[in-house]
């Protein structure tokens, strides 16, 4: 029997997962490339942000990364060699247009071809993501997301990656995480551009949602017929830590926050009701006819997951409740960014957009974990916590889909570690370990067990 033996629940037989299943890694231009300044990129929002002091942790940027740009073609062996049968990267726009518009870099659409190239020597599927949130600075600078006018530039934008790859790559995601891309880029400001104000958070996301439905009939234009074309989606479990109707109520606002706010009007064509005045913001401007556009049917949904949060109703000292998290919740265990360890949210997950939206098709595009790897100089890296997380939450993707949720594909993020936003290269998610002072990859054991699987599920 082909299944997946552990000490920690259930097996998992390779019977539970189509045969066509996508099992891969995911990553960003911006965490891995590095080559910032070569070879005709533009600057992006992330150059600006990680290089202005106090944004980043010890000041890092992604300069270098991990010096995937120059390094692409042993990376993209070393997937191969842990059997991995997809891998989902996604596209610098300032690499391909510096100015976010206007003349295209052949030099940036060049290595997007040779990676597109290479994994199909491999024989791993690529899926391309056109906006991981490096923006390009010059857009940036004439309004970013904020403005219409920059809705139309990524559907042009994705219209010439679709004719240059399109050919080859079958999955095609117009954006990755917006709820990141407004909230915390416009609204909390921890993200570049550094915006704090929610109500141009809400701009940003109605701007981000248009140019998504803008760019899905150009890609479609241009590539082959069975191309997939998609978004991808965070989402984060949203639990009671007590019955009382403040705490639901609590429940009911963060849970459309995190998971409703970009999902309705994909599916259902509108924002949530009182979403809007719930944020004690004004709602966006929008002309008529968005909201139809918006809806535009799409052939996958990506679904990003990592953690729950238990929350509780707390008094905010001005006559009503604002949500508290619980943590530690007992009995929990932690990753290194204080998220709980919880596969069964993902699971949950599954079944609710199943049973609430039906998409077509359903990816698990990023599930991982941080901790705090410790390398010892030799071939491996000891991550026990990462092999559990990985083996539990593919476990609860297994269940999904024996229960009918119609998931396609699982990506573990990361491939390797990288450049980890505002927390720069302290935190780890990889299962190929990075020596940052010399580039070396070490494959960790999490990394061996994800390979020994995989190996599993094709026999």
């Amino acid at each position: 029997m082909n299944d997946l033996t552990d000490t920690f629940g259930q097996s998992v037989e390779a019977a539970s997962f189509p045969r066509s299943f996508l099992w891969g890694a995911a990553t960003s231009s911006y965490q891995i490339e590095g080559a910032t300044r070569e070879d005709g990129r533009g600057a992006s929002i992330w150059d600006r942000f990680s290089a202005t002091p106090g944004k980043t942790y010890q000041g890092a940027t992604g300069d270098i990364a991990v010096d995937h740009y120059h390094r692409m073609s042993d990376d993209v062996a070393l997937m191969a060699r842990l059997g991995l049968n997809a891998y989902r990267f996604s596209v610098a726009w300032p690499r391909v247009l510096p100015q976010g518009t206007g003349a295209v870099n052949e030099k940036g659409l060049d290595f997007y071809d040779r990676l597109v190239d290479a994994l199909l020597e491999h024989k791993i599927t690529p899926f391309a993501t056109l906006y991981h949130w490096d923006l390009p600075l010059a857009l940036e600078e004439k309004g970013g997301w904020l403005v219409r006018e920059t809705a139309y530039a990524f559907a042009d934008y994705a219209e010439i990656m679709a004719k240059r790859l399109g050919d080859r790559v079958i999955w095609w995601a117009t954006h990755n995480e917006p709820f990141c891309t407004a909230y915390l880029g416009y609204g909390i400001g921890i993200h570049a551009p550094g915006i704090k104000n929610m109500q141009a958070a809400m701009t940003a996301g109605h701007h981000v949602l248009l140019s998504h439905a803008l760019a899905v009939p150009r890609i479609r234009a241009a590539v082959r017929p069975d191309a997939q074309v998609g978004i991808t989606l965070n989402f984060t479990l949203i639990d009671p830590a007590d019955d009382s109707l403040e705490t639901r109520e609590c429940v009911r606002q963060e849970d459309t926050l995190n998971n409703r706010w970009f999902i309705e009007p994909i599916y259902r064509g509108s924002y949530p009701d009182h979403y809007f005045e719930e944020r004690h913001t004004l709602p966006p401007a929008m002309e008529a006819g968005d909201s139809a556009l918006i809806a535009t049917p799409i052939d996958f949904l990506g679904v990003n997951y990592y953690t729950r949060y238990v929350i509780r109703a707390r008094a905010n000292g001005n006559g009503s409740n604002e949500a508290e998290i619980v943590v530690p919740v007992p009995g929990a265990s932690y990753t290194e960014v204080e998220w709980e360890v919880y596969p069964d949210g993902l699971y949950k997950l599954l079944a609710r957009l199943n049973r609430e939206y039906a998409p077509k098709k359903m990816l698990v595009t990023e599930n991982g974990a941080a901790f705090n790897d410790q390398w010892n100089g030799e071939d491996f890296v000891s991550d026990p916590q990462r092999t559990h997380y990985l083996r539990t939450h593919i476990q609860a993707v297994a269940r999904a889909i024996r229960d009918g949720a119609p998931v396609q594909g699982y990506f573990v993020w990361s491939l390797m570690d990288n450049y980890e936003w505002a927390y720069g290269y302290s935190k780890r998610f990889g299962i190929v370990y990075i020596d940052y002072s010399t580039q070396q990859r070490i494959v960790k054991d999490s990394g061996r067990w994800y390979s020994s699987f995989l190996a599993s599920m094709k026999r």
